[in-house]
């Protein structure tokens, strides 16, 4: 008997139980289905992490105040912090003649700021004052207008870029490059809106408001100290010797040592971390939903044992006449291999067609080396659990198997 033969009679035998068949198949088919997709979910969802990190630049440096102790701001510490100080604009142009340093961007932002225009009016939700050479640092770039420049800084003019949640906010389909919008009564020109990032996890990412530092320091937060300082190393290379230069010259200007009073967000460090941990995600996810491919694999086995026992008088008949035993071994692994195959494909297409929906607002991001994975273990579970099933009849000897009622 060829092998051509065997997978006929295979055929004939999943078809005498279509809807047996069926329901098995489905086992393997949401086992495959739900690893291809899940992992497509995490790798969906680590390049959106990715991203969001991209956009504020790899070679980008973030340094905010840190008070820990028992003094302002809490935390944990050996105690009171009584000499803490706040990051200052001295601090900023200090750190502009460091070597490894491209440029420089103190910040202040105004809290609660509403923007109104002719009526309209709303919340912003990140209002920031700052230099030209922000945008650059973490890529913020205009869709229509321009930026502010150097000139506008030093003459403390109020002029605006907003993002695009702003501007359809406030002006709707109005072109708003040339017209004026008030923050608590301040008028401000707006002279750009940045290209629309989107929104990154529950904050809006294009709901900000970017504007001269002196401008927002005299109209909305006074000339206190700075929210924070954006650093742009020299080169993706740089950044680290950019952060050591950094905390070496902070250290020296406020008069710290092992504890600090600022931190340094390195943002290629955190990208990172990001990576390795939803990776970990991604694997774990995986993981979860092999558990029903082994459970559909379980299903198999009991389908197939089922079918030996049913057809155990057919079997005797078979090896009476002659069939030896690697026909009907080669049978049973085939109709247990048929099950695993279609189940497996199926569920590719349905993981494949998975993928063109959002998925708890994750595009999910198809992976091919899991798609080759879970379509190879299912057909390994059709192998491996359609074996005994498959022994045990070939073992049947045709005399005992010829009494079977």
């Amino acid at each position: 008997m060829n092998q051509l033969e065997i997978l006929r009679f295979a055929v004939r035998g999943l078809a005498a139980n279509k809807l047996r068949s069926a329901l098995t198949t489905l086992g393997i088919l949401i086992g495959v289905a739900a690893v291809i997709l899940l992992v497509a979910v995490g790798e969906g969802s680590s390049q959106s992490i990715q991203r969001n990190i991209q956009r504020l630049g790899s070679n980008t440096l973030t340094i905010s105040p840190s008070f820990s102790g028992a003094g302002p701001g809490g935390g944990q510490g050996s105690g009171p912090r009584t000499q803490a100080r706040p990051l200052t604009l001295q601090d900023a142009k200090a750190l502009t003649e460091l070597p490894s340093v491209k440029s420089v961007s103190p910040v202040v932002n105004a809290n609660a700021a509403t923007a109104v225009h002719e009526g309209a009016s709303h919340a912003v939700g990140q209002l920031v004052g700052t230099y030209p050479s922000y945008f650059e640092a973490m890529n913020k770039q205009v869709a229509s207008g321009t930026y502010f420049v150097n000139d506008d800084v030093r003459a403390a003019r109020k002029v605006m870029v907003i993002g695009r949640t702003v501007a359809e906010e406030l002006f709707g389909q109005v072109n708003p490059i040339g017209r004026q919008l008030s923050v608590s009564g301040v008028p401000f020109t707006v002279v750009g809106v940045l290209k629309e990032s989107g929104s990154s996890g529950m904050q809006d990412a294009d709901d900000l408001a970017i504007a001269p530092l002196p401008a927002v320091q005299q109209s909305l937060t006074g000339f206190g100290s700075l929210g924070s300082i954006v650093v742009q190393a020299a080169g993706a290379t740089a950044t680290e010797s950019a952060q050591a230069e950094v905390t070496a010259l902070l250290n020296q200007r406020h008069g710290v040592g092992a504890d600090p009073d600022y931190r340094i967000l390195n943002q290629a460090a955190l990208q990172e971390t990001v990576s390795a941990a939803t990776g970990t995600f991604t694997v774990l996810l995986g993981a979860v939903a092999a558990i029903s491919l082994l459970v559909g694999g379980i299903g198999i086995t009991n389908i197939m044992l089922v079918t030996v026992t049913e057809r155990t008088r057919e079997i005797g008949i078979r090896k009476a006449i002659g069939a030896p035993r690697s026909a009907i071994l080669g049978q049973f692994l085939m109709e247990a291999t048929l099950l695993s195959l279609v189940g497996g494909l199926s569920g590719v297409l349905i993981a494949f067609l998975g993928t063109r929906f959002t998925i708890a607002g994750i595009e999910p991001v198809l992976v091919p080396s899991s798609v080759a994975l879970a379509l190879g273990v299912s057909i390994g579970i059709g192998l491996f659990f359609g074996s005994y099933p498959a022994n045990r009849a070939a073992k049947l000897r045709p005399i005992q198997a010829l009494r079977h009622e």
